[in-house]
């Protein structure tokens, strides 16, 4: 039986004069999108315009909220009270749902950004900040959380909808987390070694670190960073190697229905 996955990708960065990304390309490609919510990138206008592609498009749309950090684009590490951090979660979340709505959409997960992310996944406290946020706003919202991270359990103990997710262009350390930017190898470049990097941990169901190590996870959904220059052909290239070799993709709100042979 064919099996369903997601692709999806973080969109909506440019803010202002400055420009990120090809939206409307990676929109015509990705099951579904994580669109910025005003703090570490997008604008009111750049938000609304990213759901309506998404909407014309047939891309399921969820909330991709960060640290307030434009300058540092949300990568740089930041300690915030825990009452302050799911505040500011709550309405990042509710102002990309207004949007949603005024273009006819609904926010259907919630994505944590960049360095917020990284300690999520790794740091439990953190983590359950971010389950009670998207539990309070909407306990249907689904979380959209790395594969075999604190986020995960987190989500799971609160009883949300929870969908793993691996990276196509990011490389793993051993213990499951990503390898920082700042270090080399962190990246993976090109498409055919992003396709190949996400085929062997879907065919293993495992994350496969740089040294090897191999940790048993089971990806739902594979993501593309918006803002790499080569996201358009790497997220082409997923599409085109996912439907070769026999999986159905499709929304993240759609990963749980049946599938038909």
């Amino acid at each position: 039986m064919a099996k369903r996955l997601n692709l999806n990708a973080d969109l909506g960065e440019s803010f202002g004069p400055w420009k990120m990304g090809s939206d409307a390309a990676m929109l015509r490609i990705v099951n579904s999108a994580n669109v910025a919510c005003g703090y570490h990138a997008g604008d009111p206008p750049v938000m609304l315009k990213t759901v309506a592609l998404a909407r014309d498009n047939g891309v399921s749309v969820g909330a991709h909220p960060g640290f307030p950090d434009l300058q540092g684009f949300g990568r740089r590490r930041m300690d915030i009270p825990a009452d302050e951090l799911e505040a500011m979660l709550i309405c990042q979340i509710g102002a990309l749902d207004a949007c949603a709505r005024a273009q006819g959409l609904r926010v259907t997960h919630v994505k944590p950004h960049g360095a917020l992310s990284n300690i999520a996944c790794a740091e439990r406290k953190v983590a359950d900040v971010v389950a009670r946020a998207v539990q309070r706003l909407d306990p249907t919202l689904i979380l959209l959380a790395p594969a075999a991270s604190q986020m995960v359990l987190a989500g799971r103990e609160r009883g949300l909808p929870v969908v793993e997710e691996i990276f196509a262009d990011r490389a793993y350390l051993d213990d499951g987390n990503l390898v920082p930017r700042s270090q080399p190898g962190a990246m993976v470049h090109g498409a055919e070694a992003s396709l190949a990097h996400v085929m062997r941990m879907v065919e293993e169901q495992a994350l496969v670190s740089i040294n090897g190590k191999r940790i048993p996870v089971e990806p739902q959904s594979i993501c593309v960073h918006g803002d790499n220059a080569e996201a358009v052909a790497t997220a082409q290239a997923l599409r085109d190697g996912l439907t070769r070799a026999g999986y159905l993709l499709a929304t993240i709100p759609d990963l749980s229905d049946p599938v038909v042979d």
